[in-house]
């Protein structure tokens, strides 16, 4: 943190309000790891707060899109983010939505692994917003896989995903390794392996900020 926190000292920005959202909520079923002892909401609004407490510490404006603790809805999520679009123009505002990934019904382990990062369909500000977060996996996550998908030129993964497309700010979608791999799901819940979801979340949107706000 003390790295990015220098960092930040030497840079200039603009104004944007930062928007962390987490996935799902503690009524949502299932989202679990295999033996139940992993909860996807509770973790990401875990990782999303700290988030947010480092990005005001570096006196960016960040908000919890969802300060409530059981789900609420994506048209709700979407709407909450546009009425900050609408108060202060799109460009100045963005969204990061917080997850960690399944390959499985929920039921077993799996083998699937890896760090990867959505957008909505298209060439929109969120592809550059992805970039920068995939950049900052890169650096902080050395050793795990960085999954990719380069057929339209960029890395990032494309989706419908609601709180993508019916967002007007520039708006991305981390899915954090796979919360029903055991490897990955043994650094998600190590002290290292929180800190650096942290931070490449926290490198990546004030590199976002800094280069295209």
């Amino acid at each position: 943190m003390a790295v990015i926190l220098n960092e930040v000292k030497n840079l200039n920005h603009q104004y944007m309000k930062i928007l962390i959202d987490n996935g799902h909520g503690s009524n949502t079923p299932g989202k679990c790891s295999p033996d139940s002892r992993y909860h996807e909401w509770s973790y990401t609004r875990d990782i999303a707060s700290a988030i947010v407490r480092q990005l005001n510490s570096a006196c960016y404006d960040a908000t919890l899109l969802v300060p409530e603790t059981h789900d609420v809805s994506l048209r709700t999520r979407a709407d909450r983010a546009n009425a900050w679009c609408c108060q202060l123009g799109k460009r100045n505002v963005c969204l990061v939505s917080i997850h960690t990934n399944a390959a499985g019904n929920g039921r077993d382990w799996m083998t699937a692994r890896g760090w990867c990062c959505y957008t909505s369909r298209g060439q929109t500000a969120g592809d550059r917003l992805a970039d920068c977060l995939y950049a900052a996996a890169e650096l902080y996550l050395p050793g795990h896989k960085i999954r990719k998908d380069y057929s339209d030129g960029d890395p990032d993964q494309e989706a419908d995903f609601a709180i993508l497309k019916n967002t007007l700010c520039a708006s991305a979608l981390s899915e954090n390794l796979f919360h029903d791999n055991p490897a990955d799901l043994a650094f998600l819940e190590s002290s290292t392996g929180r800190q650096a979801i942290i931070d490449l979340h926290v490198r990546g949107i004030i590199q976002y900020i800094n280069q295209f706000a």
